[in-house]
């Protein structure tokens, strides 16, 4: 394989598109377009995000993990916070993803953090 634009032979696959190392161009010689399958890249990009943080929100990431400790009410705040943060992301940039962890984070963090300022008031 080769590139149109360049000439570099350095082709990378990169979420199932061949696309030239040097110069980024997706114009490659020697590559049958028909032979892919979106269907199956589909599927395994879905199985893929499942699986490993990829294309989520940093934000969303750390309050689904602030949500999870936030029963130590301490990090509920922050759960709460982040999850906000991390909604706010996914919908400004819509190739992210990860709303269901900053909702886990949002509902978590809300949730415990009553529980500390009840604790706190009634020492």
């Amino acid at each position: 394989m080769r590139c149109k634009r360049c000439g570099s032979v350095d082709i990378v696959l990169f979420k199932a598109i061949h696309r030239c190392s040097a110069c980024d161009s997706t114009n490659i010689i020697g590559v049958d377009v028909s032979a892919t399958s979106t269907r199956a890249t589909s599927h395994s990009d879905a199985a893929m995000r499942m699986l490993l943080p990829v294309d989520r929100s940093g934000y969303a990431i750390a309050a689904g993990y602030l949500g999870l400790v936030s029963i130590l009410l301490i990090f509920a705040p922050f759960a709460l916070i982040f999850g906000i943060l991390g909604i706010r992301d996914i919908r400004n940039n819509s190739e992210k993803h990860g709303m269901g962890r900053a909702i886990f984070g949002v509902v978590m963090g809300a949730l415990f953090s009553i529980l500390l300022l009840l604790f706190i008031f009634s020492l």
